[in-house]
């Protein structure tokens, strides 16, 4: 009983802080209202209910946290203006379901939380209290419930309290849902019912060459008018670019080997290992298991760790293991024959060191400080770094080395002009700063420049016409009695084979949910079909064989596949009632003015516990009791907190 308090003691503390953790469907969050003394006010509003800051900073939060734990990069400045709009958004939901539960008068009573507390545990404690039957043990949940302090309780209460209102709206959203049995029969069948068949395939793009085709200039001029939409650009940019790479060097990978070295001498030399693992373990898994990896088979880890657990002696740790995540340090528990393995391990991350970290945002700075004295080649080659040139469209700005460039791009297309070099953006794996050289807005490509593409495409169409012709012809003689492997050897063809396979499947050589699937289920045994054309091929089918779904397997599971059906459909019932709140919402943001400084000298205000050496933000949020000011330097900033001013180093 007392392992099992602690197990779920801090994930209850963590229940009322993210209330919406039982009822994921919704995403909603925690539902947040009123203002602290310090607060910074309302940042926007939902239908004339003001969001406060702190359900803002709450939401922010959050999703921080679930990006951060997700990745091992730091956070950047592209991902936290991301997170910041995603955290607006959901504190809109939440306030747009608010609204929804006062007009529809949904509220819960004291008798429903208690009755919630005692018989329905919240979904993340369920496993905690699993019978050995797979049920819930629920005298054992109740006896925990019973050593509650009164504080926890109260956790507890809050969570009922924001959970069981919304489970009523989900159930008035997703109500009068009605699937009849011949719709789950046909679901079950697209899953279950096999088909096996021969085919001959036409390809027109390899079986008939360009030389036999003409494409007349008036066909040509034809196709550009009446298709003008094909040929819509985005706006464009040139731009020059310098790419600062932040994977780590080879150097921060033997650091990295050095220490994980150092922590298995630790555990050699006496050290708990679970301890050990606990502190130093990158794994977010394992770490708090102090690193048990459980039972597993063959096959089941990455290599080389799946060789080495199934080589190693038992009880021996293993010499540092290199892998994409980083060096392993495993100890072998238990191992039967060849069959399963228990071990644990301590993760060590090829991270760059406090030096390499430094020497990276030092170049990031001088690139910068540079490109505000002159153009970004002269400024790339003192920086010791490759400068290239690259054109960039407004909806997909990808840069070679630096990845998706959005920043950049809302620089480039919005803020800039020719000759202007950016400050330097931040991607997950690069630093890196344009230079605009030209721009183009959106517009319609020039006859001359679509001209190769449409000539592709209409000898396309012509070969496609032709395929028909001939598949047709194939067809007709193998519906007429010919075998169809002896006409397709004859028209120079290939037989191929396929199956069994399902509606649902993808079938290689033949797609999925095509004419040519169909067919294998509606043809009967032994026909040839006519021809059946996809987008770019043309086929002449036979079936080989039909095997019909087991309707008693459908019957005995028809309870679960329906409320799993109903499930989904109530899913994409509450999406689209939520699309249709927010389109109809009056809502105003105020992020840009509360959250902005007035000007390039005033703070620059971080959310508490989120700093970074991410520290470029194009949006910084705001936080009552700490301040940035001043220049960033490469390693410390100058910092005035409540205590006073003082330095934090990076």
């Amino acid at each position: 009983m007392m392992r099992q308090m602690r197990e779920v003691t801090k994930p209850l503390i963590m229940l009322a802080l993210l209330a919406f953790v039982a009822l994921m469907v919704f995403e909603w969050g925690m539902d947040i209202t009123g203002r602290s003394g310090g607060s910074l006010g309302a940042i926007g509003s939902v239908n004339g209910d003001e969001i406060f800051y702190e359900q803002y900073m709450a939401a922010y939060r959050q999703l921080y946290e679930q990006v951060q734990s997700s990745q091992e990069e730091i956070i950047t400045t592209q991902q936290n203006t991301e997170i910041e709009d995603q955290a607006f958004e959901q504190v809109v939901t939440q306030v747009l379901v608010s609204q929804e539960l006062r007009r529809r008068g949904i509220r819960v009573t004291n008798q429903e939380i208690s009755e919630a507390a005692q018989f329905s545990p919240p979904d993340y404690l369920v496993p905690q209290f699993a019978s050995p039957s797979g049920g819930l043990d629920l005298a054992a949940y109740q006896s925990f419930l019973a050593t509650l302090p009164p504080e926890q309780l109260l956790l507890l209460e809050s969570y009922y309290r924001d959970v069981i209102p919304r489970s009523k709206l989900l159930r008035q959203v997703g109500s009068g849902i009605y699937l009849s049995d011949s719709e789950l029969w046909q679901q079950w069948k697209d899953q279950n019912e096999l088909a096996e068949v021969q085919y001959v395939p036409i390809d027109p793009e390899t079986r008939y060459p360009d030389a036999d085709f003409q494409i007349s200039d008036s066909d040509i001029q034809a196709y550009y008018r009446s298709n003008q939409d094909e040929f819509e650009v985005p706006a464009r940019a040139t731009v020059r670019f310098a790419v600062i790479d932040k994977t780590a060097t080879a150097a921060d990978t033997a650091a990295s080997r050095e220490r994980a070295v150092a922590v298995r001498q630790e555990v050699v030399d006496g050290a708990d290992f679970a301890e050990v693992a606990a502190r130093e373990s990158a794994d977010p898994a394992t770490a708090p298991l102090g690193g048990a990896l459980g039972v597993f088979t063959p096959g089941r880890m990455i290599q080389p760790v799946d060789s080495v657990v199934f080589a190693a002696p038992v009880g021996e740790l293993t010499q540092p293991v290199q892998t994409a995540q980083g060096f392993h340090i495993i100890e072998v528990m238990e191992r039967w024959a060849a069959d399963s393995v228990q071990a644990r391990h301590i993760l060590i991350r090829v991270e760059r060191t406090d030096d390499s970290e430094i020497a990276l945002l030092t170049l990031a700075d001088s690139l910068e400080a540079l490109g505000e004295a002159m153009g970004l080649a002269e400024a790339g080659a003192a920086a010791g770094l490759t400068v290239q040139t690259a054109t960039i469209t407004q909806d997909f700005p990808f840069l070679g080395g630096a990845g998706q460039v959005s920043e950049g791009a809302e620089w480039a297309f919005d803020e800039a002009s020719p000759g202007d070099v950016s400050p330097v953006f931040e991607t997950s794996t690069a630093f890196y700063a344009l230079e605009l050289l030209s721009s183009e807005p959106a517009g319609v490509l020039p006859l001359e420049t679509a001209r190769g593409a449409i000539e592709a495409t209409l000898l396309f169409e012509q070969k496609m016409e032709r395929g028909r012709t001939d598949a047709q012809r194939v067809a007709d003689l193998a519906s007429g009695g010919q075998a169809l492997g002896n006409v397709a050897a004859s028209e120079g063809l290939e037989l191929r084979t396929a199956g069994p396979f399902a509606r649902a499947d993808f079938v290689p050589g033949i797609g999925r949910q095509n004419a040519v699937i169909g067919a294998a289920f509606g043809l009967p045994i032994g026909r040839v079909s006519d021809v059946l054309t996809t987008a770019t091929n043309h086929y002449i089918l036979e079936v080989m064989a039909q095997l019909p779904a087991d309707s008693l397997a459908w019957r005995a599971q028809l309870p679960a596949q329906r409320t799993a059906a109903v499930a989904a459909v109530q899913q994409q019932r509450l999406q689209e009632w939520i699309e249709a709140l927010r389109a109809s919402a009056r809502v105003v943001d105020r992020r840009d003015e509360v959250l902005q400084p007035a000007d390039e000298d005033a703070p620059i205000q971080i959310p508490m516990g989120f700093w970074s050496r991410s520290y470029r933000s194009s949006a910084p949020l705001a936080t009552p009791s700490l301040n940035f000011r001043g220049s960033p330097s490469p390693a410390s900033w100058l910092v005035d907190s409540p205590g006073g001013a003082c330095v934090l180093w990076i």
